[in-house]
């Protein structure tokens, strides 16, 4: 009976060693989730600037020059600036709109948005668009939550474009010849 209440005793011990206390539970859950701030924030950098899975904006555009980013291929699809200034069209607009300014003229043809430009504005565009969603990442930083409960669906669907155009950005850039693969898409 002794060994019995012995083994029980030692059984009763491990499993309560085994089994963390609630106060230590609620710690690692907490630590282990991300809070909705950051995963948009993540979301926003990595589609701008830290390149993760895939290859973001800043380094799609990197060492692109004017002609280069003027050309395609003849078959209807976009230049690489073209996507470049729509991308600017659209983050521009949704920064001002989560900022509380005006959003600004649109026809609501969103062909307008692919604009052609100059080679002397191809420089510009580029800086905007970092400037731009540098901005938008600050905005996001320095939201209080209620703020950002208005914006999740919005900043998702921002990163979401920016990607799936950033995409298109590499892929133009493939079939131009301009695409430097150890930029991470071979």
């Amino acid at each position: 009976m002794k060994k019995l209440f012995f083994l029980f005793l030692l059984w009763a011990v491990l499993v309560a060693c085994a089994a963390p206390n609630s106060e230590q539970n609620a710690t690692v859950e907490t630590q282990s989730v991300e809070s909705p701030k950051n995963v948009l924030l993540h979301q926003l950098k990595t589609t701008h600037s830290e390149k993760e899975w895939f290859v973001p904006i800043n380094a799609a555009l990197e060492g692109m020059t004017a002609k280069q980013a003027m050309w395609n291929d003849s078959s209807g699809n976009h230049s690489v600036g073209q996507l470049a200034h729509h991308l600017l069209f659209w983050n521009k607009r949704q920064l001002a709109k989560i900022n509380g300014q005006p959003e600004g003229e649109f026809s609501g043809n969103n062909d307008e948005t692919f604009t052609n430009f100059s080679e002397a504005e191809w420089s510009q565009v580029v800086m905007e668009l970092d400037s731009v969603l540098t901005a938008f990442e600050n905005a996001v930083q320095n939201a209080d939550e209620t703020k950002l409960k208005e914006w999740y669906p919005t900043i998702a669907n921002i990163s979401a474009h920016n990607a799936y155009h950033t995409g298109q950005i590499i892929f133009v850039r493939k079939l131009q010849g301009s695409w430097d693969p150890e930029k991470g898409v071979k």
